[in-house]
């Protein structure tokens, strides 16, 4: 059965801000929920083009993003703010507040490239620091101070900008006691820009509504964290044997030293001593279940839940990517209730999260995120899978096993390919609440670091498709 597969499961202004201080005369923090809500809805929607919201992490959907892009920019993009890995944990272990890796990593991808100096915007931010600490340290300095060659081709109005936040995040870093001291290696300066912002505003949407109009991102793209916080957010997991185990980073990809680079390679991590149950958060200096907190989540995820065209799981680290989105209050609920394509895109390969797994176990392990099966009873739902996936997309030779049969027995039926979508639909409304899961075939190609990945061209196209369809079938039966 399901629970033996996983176990013994800117908006446009015309403003542009030089410093800290300027904006401060403008009361900009007090306005911030005026500006919320206009930022993040959709300015300019062309009914022509499909609304998309995305579960996602920081790595593994970036690969497909800029092919979207070309298509619809019409996307919600939701993202975990638990990462603790690489120079995001420096900047949490010495500044405090969520992690801010994975959604600099995502607002650059969607960041405008078409102008020699949007270009070199996205060059600056999206620019490591050396791993040697005194080289990093003394790299920093020349960026903070405008010095560094890459500057060139920013203009002064976006310089002054994004200067007075690297000043902002600098000047926090100075407060703080001696023994608290930064280690700059390998940093992101993207990351650094990001929390001065984030300090100053005393908001993470402040934040990412700021790095959205230097980056110059579509207005109907948006990046939403999916707890909306100021605070520390750990994430914890509990294995079948009990075991529980803290951190996102010490999850999925341990390093051996504070500030090693997080390594994505399937080889360069030991196995879990037993597969994950489930996970949840926890607080900031908890490490039982006794620790496990309850964060509300950002109410604009649900709104955007509400109304969307196709929700999609992305490919990625399952349990520290895609569940830390679905466990919290609220998602279930709205995804259980609506009438739209929910896709779920296979991983190409397995990683640490999923030794073993097959097809099934992730359609399990999401159902359960979502149902809250091992929380709080009180909370937990009892929907089957097919509330909440009725598409199923695989990359072509990818790794995981695609069990038909135990698919069948949680109330999933392959539909073979020559199938459309409209026929899918049509004989999950005549099976009384059982699902007809339509397996489509995707090319893929190899990467060498992570094997088998979507093509992302094909994987948009394949995604458009089904939404299409979908939508020229309500619009045949209104």
């Amino acid at each position: 059965m399901a629970d033996t597969l996983l176990g013994p499961s800117f908006c446009s202004t015309s403003i542009i801000f030089t410093s800290p201080l300027l904006v401060k005369k403008f009361n900009f923090h007090s306005s911030m929920s005026a500006i919320h809500c206009h930022c993040f809805s959709d300015l300019n929607p062309n009914p022509t083009r499909p609304s998309l919201l995305v579960f996602s992490g920081g790595t593994a959907f970036n690969g497909v993003v800029e092919e979207l892009k070309k298509l619809t920019t019409r996307v919600a993009h939701v993202l975990p703010v638990s990462d603790d890995g690489g120079s995001t944990a420096e900047i949490v272990r010495v500044l405090g507040g969520p992690a801010v890796g994975d959604i600099r990593s995502r607002c650059l991808r969607l960041s405008d490239q078409s102008s020699s100096e949007a270009l070199a915007v996205r060059k600056l931010l999206g620019h490591r620091l050396p791993l040697d600490p005194q080289h990093a340290k003394s790299e920093w300095y020349g960026i903070a101070e405008g010095e560094h060659p890459l500057w060139k081709g920013v203009s002064r109005p976006y310089r002054e900008t994004i200067r007075a936040f690297l000043a902002y995040f600098q000047n926090e870093i100075l407060r703080r006691p001696t023994n608290e001291s930064f280690c700059f290696s390998n940093g992101s300066i993207g990351n650094f820009f990001f929390a001065g912002a984030r300090i100053f505003f005393q908001s993470l949407d402040a934040a990412i509504f700021l790095f959205s109009r230097v980056s110059d991102i579509p207005s109907e793209s948006l990046v939403l964290p999916v707890i909306s916080t100021n605070d520390r957010l750990t994430l914890g997991c509990e294995l079948w044997d009990g075991t529980v185990i803290r951190g996102q980073n010490e999850i999925s990809h341990p390093t051996n030293g504070f500030m090693e680079p997080v390594k994505k390679e399937r080889s360069s991590v030991p196995a879990l001593p037993s597969r994950i149950k489930r996970v949840f958060y926890m607080s900031s200096e908890g490490s039982n279940l006794l620790h496990e907190v309850f964060p509300t989540v950002n109410p604009v995820v649900l709104e955007q839940l509400s109304s969307v065209d196709c929700i999609v799981y992305a490919m990625g680290s399952l349990f520290t990517s895609i569940c830390p989105s679905l466990v919290l209050r609220g998602i279930g609920e709205i995804i259980s209730s609506r009438s739209c394509p929910k896709v779920l895109l296979l991983n190409g390969s397995q990683d640490r999260e999923t030794i073993g797994f097959s097809a099934s176990s992730f359609v399990t392990a999401i159902t359960d995120a979502l149902n809250q099966t091992y929380g709080d009873p009180r909370i937990s739902l009892k929907n089957s899978p097919s509330h909440y996936i009725n598409t199923l997309l695989v990359p072509k030779e990818g790794e995981i096993p695609l069990d038909i049969q135990c698919l069948a027995s949680q109330g999933i039926f392959d539909v073979v390919c020559m199938l459309t979508v409209i026929d899918m639909y049509l004989m999950s409304s005549r099976m009384h609440n059982q699902m007809c899961i339509l397996q489509v075939t995707v090319d893929s190609i190899h990467d060498p670091k992570v094997g088998i990945i979507f093509d992302p061209q094909s994987l948009i196209q394949a995604i458009l498709d089904l939404v299409g369809r979908y939508m020229s079938t309500n619009v045949t039966g209104a």
